[in-house]
């Protein structure tokens, strides 16, 4: 006999593993579909569209290729990144039935777990298949910026296992608050330096303008570029924003979709948290490209922090990828490349832009946008964490936070939804947060719009 409030059971277990002949051989493109596609980018001397070729003096050739792929559907993956993939892939995707019964909903709520392997987030995915196109052109350095540590560490683990040398400018705040991040990029063997830092003259610029600055992810990406740009034998790599990012984040929707399949699952809703955009990107990406061809109405909603609120408070501009002013001009939502976050909790999602795809969705009107403060964020992942025992990422939590208010809505009305959402990654490297939040120090910070509007006055004249 069923105890007194225990929910039934049904057929889905309570982790839902695929089969390594079911991990998906191919990436999903959605700009394929898109019936608005992203504008070009722009060289910011001319005002005209960038070449390939130029972006090449930058980034690893293939991922430029693939950043200006916008006709097929499918991108097979190479067999050389799906050997990388087998130590990792696939993840699974797990029925959170003890946070249903906490909460008492009648909503079914699943996540899509990416944080069991050794860099505790998605950002593996697009790191092994960046550094193996960097090792098949023959490069031997790699540069990159971390905000969190995630990406940082993502691509020391497949530097090392590739064989690459890698610099890793991390946003000071985040080295700060998470060294032992800087010792396992360390001890895959990545070089680690506070940004902004002495060893570029952008750092040295911004430091000289404000030398008690905690950093920003654009600060960290204009030294990265140019170390990257002073050797012809290296290249600056990205865990976020850029298409072809998003393009390999997308192995995380296909398995999504065969594992919903498998399993009889038809989401209602699609949660993730967005910062740069490559996780909620990857997960919702054949999902996305459903919708978009009116093959199913799903609600998706992308969560930001409230003190870096792109989508929500941010204008649809071209504007610049980095603080010092280097990348090409990329029409995105954002908040200035001058906007400098406050160094709160929110990790990897203080970046001023947005990725260009799920920009231009956003202002078609293909997904929602919230903003939620830290405290209701770490009071989420709080709850989470008893009842699912994963101690979840800061960023993660953030769509933790909207998938517990969407089960309570379905609790108020009645109505039973099954709800999807985004588990990026672990929180171990984050217990500084959670010890902010546990003594009741944790502040919530949101910028006014007097302060929002120092960073649009950087934005370019386009």
């Amino acid at each position: 006999m069923k105890k007194k409030g225990m929910r039934s059971m049904k057929k889905v277990p309570y982790k839902i593993y695929l089969s390594e002949q079911e991990v998906p051989r191919h990436w999903y493109n959605m700009k394929a579909v898109m019936k608005n596609k992203p504008e070009p980018f722009l060289d910011p001397a001319t005002l005209k569209p960038l070449p390939k070729e130029a972006l090449k003096q930058i980034l690893v050739s293939e991922l430029v290729e693939q950043e200006y792929n916008s006709t097929d559907e499918y991108i097979e993956i190479p067999e050389g990144i799906r050997d990388f993939y087998r130590m990792t892939r696939p993840s699974p995707l797990i029925r959170a039935y003890y946070l249903e019964k906490e909460l008492n909903t009648p909503a079914e709520i699943y996540y899509k777990f990416e944080g069991t392997n050794t860099s505790g987030s998605h950002k593996l995915n697009s790191a092994a298949a960046q550094v193996f196109y960097a090792k098949q052109q023959g490069l031997t350095k790699l540069t990159t910026e971390t905000g969190a540590g995630q990406w940082g560490t993502a691509l020391a683990m497949a530097c090392a296992f590739y064989n690459l040398d890698l610099t890793v400018y991390m946003v000071k705040i985040s080295a700060r608050q998470k060294p032992y991040r800087k010792a396992v990029i360390e001890t895959y063997g990545g070089k680690v330096i506070p940004s902004p830092s002495d060893t570029t003259e952008v750092g040295r610029k911004i430091l000289e303008e404000n030398p008690d600055t905690g950093g920003s992810l654009g600060c960290a990406i204009s030294e990265a570029l140019e170390v990257a740009l002073q050797d012809e034998n290296c290249r600056y790599v990205l865990g976020s924003v850029m298409d072809h990012v998003l393009l390999h984040q997308s192995i995380i929707g296909e398995e999504t979709r065969i594992a919903c399949e498998k399993y009889d699952i038809q989401p209602d809703v699609i949660i993730g948290c967005v910062g740069g955009g490559s996780n909620f990107g990857g997960l919702i990406a054949p999902f996305m490209g459903d919708k978009i061809q009116g093959k199913n109405n799903i609600h998706f909603i992308g969560v930001e922090p409230a003190s870096c609120p792109t989508l929500t408070r941010g204008k649809f501009a071209y504007d610049f990828g980095d603080t010092g002013k280097m990348t090409p001009l990329i029409k995105m939502y954002t908040l200035g490349s001058g906007f400098i976050p406050s160094p709160n909790h929110a990790g990897g999602l203080r970046y001023h832009g947005m990725s260009p795809i799920l920009s231009q969705l956003y202002h078609d009107g293909y997904f929602e946008a919230r903003a939620v403060e830290q405290t209701k964020v770490f009071e989420a992942a709080t709850t989470f964490a008893r009842c699912e025992g994963i101690l979840p990422a800061p960023e993660s939590s953030h769509a933790i936070r909207v998938a517990i208010d969407e089960a309570l809505k379905c609790k108020e009305t009645g109505e039973k939804k099954t709800i999807i959402m985004g588990l990026t990654g672990t929180g171990y490297f984050d217990l500084t947060a959670y010890m902010s939040y546990n003594d009741g120090s944790m502040t919530d910070y949101i910028p006014t719009d007097e302060e929002l509007e120092k960073g649009f006055e950087s934005l370019p004249k386009v």
